[in-house]
């Protein structure tokens, strides 16, 4: 046999015993007549030592880094242990050793502090995969999808596969189509989700489904993204939205549980989503820290419920935010004592061309309960202090305020919310946070198009309140200027994302199950009857043979591992990942293809065109 024991598993009882253990050459260090070499398997590290009886058989066959090697011997102890590793207190002392396969000097080192950039590990990514660190990133996505697994098998969930060849229907990001060879000038889709699969289990009756599924989007790419991703795909029958989120908020506390020993007994907050963009300037909020927006001035139908404060920076003639659209404050804690160098850092970064601000304004709450501002000559110590005071500004604080658009100007607020939070240390990687918004409205205007699209995606149902509005309205918008006016801004779709320290890691809804408001939705979204039928004549038929009410969620499982692992970085946690090209440098794809295949798919390429 090539081992009796792997290199992680000897311990101080096992001394004496004869073993075999095979791995990779981790380290050669030579003293003298006897060289201690370090080898390495999934499992960890074994120091082996060869005596000087060995030593000409050594130099005849010399070992080199990544070697593959089986040897057998006795455990020792170990005379100089390290504390650092759980097989630190033996070593083997070699009788005999075979070299199993010869490796070329590598390219970068093994080792956790490699010298290898992103570029060359990818290149070679079957020996970034031996590192140590890539490992733990492997074992923790194993332990997210065992423990996944776990759970929802003791909650009836059946574990049912879908098609990976389906049909193109468009409806967010670009499909990946693969020509069909046996239906020539025909085209499958690569899915985007199981969504339309999951739904018909339901009709089907296997009332709840899951998958751990890869998907598939064709779209640009950034850390968080891969054009293949994988999904915790779920659907249940006769639910409701409370149903739902009892169950998967109680998913997403056994993993923290399984996976890192966290008991998140506390419960998980819940947010509209009028309420998350009102206080925090997005959808998916990091509430580890306070730091909220405070809206000193806003469009009046972007949050028709709130109060108007514009009064505190009105009537001073100050252009800035006379002219603007929107301004926004929030409050830096403990930030007054920054220079002018710093503020003026902080002023630079907001009007870098990623966040598109022109300036900033900033108030010092001093110690000594005075305020200084970058717009002293406009407004009164008086005024300066209401200001703060309605950021709820503390003294010894920094308050910074921008103003624009209402669109950019409250998502650079939360950017710079984000910002100021990891420079302060309020967003630590060792603290979890969730939170579901829910309530969001089930329609977006399209401005280009003058047209709704779905928010989620076309299979969300509205609250139910909302249904009647829905079905009894026209959803054609006839005066542009006027869509905010039109019955359909108002409906609340009955969806739900999980938020986990500022990341989405799930989203889902409460789906449509009858055909004639699935028919409504689809017309809302400018699809007439012929394309309905063309798209999603099959889902519309299914709904007529006894569809249940039903809902589901699906979890960024790429996503959730690597918040759990610390990374900012999906590619982390992908054995395989693509570049942020959208390559695979180790095997070069995408790759052209031969004639050959190009004449039996009947397709031309043409990339002139």
């Amino acid at each position: 046999m090539f081992r009796t024991h792997t290199c992680g598993d000897l311990r101080i009882q096992d001394v004496n015993n004869k073993v075999t253990l095979s791995g990779w050459v981790q380290t050669i260090r030579k003293f003298g007549s006897i060289t201690f070499v370090d080898l390495r398997d999934r499992y960890g590290i074994t120091q082996l030592l060869f005596s000087e009886s060995l030593n000409e058989k050594l130099e005849a066959n010399p070992l080199g880094r990544e070697f593959v090697l089986q040897v057998t011997g006795t455990v020792n102890e170990r005379s100089n242990k390290n504390n650092n590793i759980p097989t630190g207190e033996i070593e083997l002392l070699v009788n005999e050793f075979s070299i199993l396969n010869k490796s070329m000097t590598p390219p970068f080192t093994i080792q956790d502090d490699t010298d290898g950039g992103d570029d060359l590990r990818m290149k070679y990514r079957f020996l970034d995969l031996r590192r140590n660190a890539v490992k733990k990133n492997l074992e923790l996505r194993y332990a997210v999808g065992r423990s996944t697994r776990n759970y929802l098998h003791e909650q009836n969930f059946m574990d049912i596969e879908t098609p990976f060849l389906i049909k193109s229907t468009p409806e967010g990001a670009r499909d990946f189509v693969v020509p069909s060879r046996m239906n020539p000038g025909q085209f499958y889709a690569l899915p985007q989700s199981p969504q339309t699969f999951k739904q018909l289990l339901m009709v089907s009756g296997y009332d709840r489904y899951y998958q751990i599924v890869k998907c598939f989007r064709d779209e640009d790419l950034r850390a968080d993204r891969q054009p293949e991703f994988t999904q915790i795909d779920c659907e249940m029958a006769f639910v409701e939205q409370e149903d739902i989120l009892n169950m998967f908020e109680n998913l997403i506390k056994r993993i923290f549980k399984d996976v890192k020993n966290i008991d998140y007994s506390e419960a998980v907050n819940r947010m509209t989503w009028e309420n998350a963009m009102w206080t925090y300037g997005n959808d998916k909020p990091d509430i580890r820290f306070d730091m909220k927006l405070c809206n000193l001035k806003f469009p009046s139908h972007t949050f028709p419920n709130q109060t108007d404060i514009s009064s505190l920076i009105n009537g001073v003639d100050f252009k800035v935010f006379d002219e603007a659209e929107t301004v926004v404050a929030i409050a830096a804690p403990g930030c007054c004592e920054y220079t002018r160098k710093q503020t003026d850092e902080l002023t630079e970064w907001v009007k870098r061309p990623q966040i598109g601000m022109k300036g900033m304004v900033f108030i010092k709450c001093n110690l000594d309960g005075t305020f200084k501002s970058s717009v002293d000559k406009f407004y009164s110590e008086e005024k300066l202090k209401a200001i703060a005071e309605a950021t709820h500004a503390k003294a010894g604080d920094l308050v910074l305020i921008l103003a624009g658009s209402e669109e950019r100007t409250r998502k650079a607020t939360s950017e710079l919310r984000l910002y100021l939070g990891q420079q302060l240390g309020l967003r630590k990687a060792d603290e979890f946070k969730l939170l579901w918004v829910l309530d969001f409205p089930l329609f977006e205007y399209a401005e280009e198009d003058n047209r709704w699209v779905a928010r989620h995606h076309p299979f969300t149902s509205p609250k139910p309140s909302d249904i009647a509005t829905m079905i009894n309205n026209n959803p054609a918008i006839e005066n542009a200027a006027e869509y905010l006016k039109h019955p359909y801004a108002n409906i609340k779709a009955n969806a739900y994302d999980m938020v986990l320290n500022g990341n989405e890691i799930g989203g889902g809804s409460i789906r449509i199950f009858q055909k004639e408001l699935q028919q409504k939705m689809f017309a809302a979204l400018g699809m007439d009857e012929h394309e309905q039928q063309h798209k999603f004549g099959f889902l519309l038929g299914a709904f007529e043979y006894g569809a249940p009410p039903h809902g589901g969620i699906a979890f960024g499982f790429d996503r959730l591992c690597s918040i759990l692992g610390g990374s900012e970085s999906i590619r982390d946690f992908i054995a395989f990942p693509k570049n942020n090209s959208g390559r695979d440098v180790m095997i070069d794809a995408p790759s052209s293809i031969d004639d050959k295949q190009f004449n039996e798919l009947q397709i031309k390429l043409d990339l002139k065109a």
